[in-house]
């Protein structure tokens, strides 16, 4: 009599088995889970364009462009001059929640009195416009406004 090893029942059970089902339905639910994921509606990159800072309007610097990268829960920041290398300024993180979004200054090339503090906006996407509007932590109003370029 032959001795059956311990995993003869799986190969019983697997006869009925067809990988081509099992791929197909694995590439399905793949397919109905990622219709659920939305990315962040900040993702992208962004140029600086102008704000409101006590109270008075200012327009962007015209000597350099000033440049943020978000990803999904990171951002980077850039001065752009002509004929230089693109200078990172600044780094952070941040969330998003219904209007809100929460940065968190975690790098700064100069001193900040962000660093490391989180800031309270509401942020508002209309057509390719960012505006951020807050209260920085010394009680100063900003209204910041950047401009989608990719």
């Amino acid at each position: 009599m032959k001795r059956k090893g311990p995993y003869h029942y799986l190969k019983k059970a697997s006869t009925g088995f067809n990988m081509k089902k099992l791929t197909g339905c694995c590439l399905l639910l793949i397919v109905i889970l990622s219709s659920f994921y939305q990315s962040s509606p900040l993702t992208g990159k962004w140029e600086y364009v102008g704000d409101i800072f006590h109270g008075k309007k200012e327009g962007a610097p015209t000597e350099y462009a000033l440049q943020r990268t978000y990803s999904e829960s990171h951002f980077e920041a850039y001065a752009i001059e002509k004929g230089y290398v693109p200078e990172m300024y600044e780094t952070g993180d941040y969330s998003l929640n219904a209007d809100t979004c929460l940065e968190t200054q975690t790098f700064c090339s100069q001193q900040s009195k962000l660093l490391n503090l989180t800031v309270h906006y509401h942020y508002k996407i209309s057509n390719d416009t960012l505006t951020l509007k807050g209260i920085l932590p010394d009680g100063e109003k900003v209204e910041e406004y950047w401009k989608k370029i990719k």
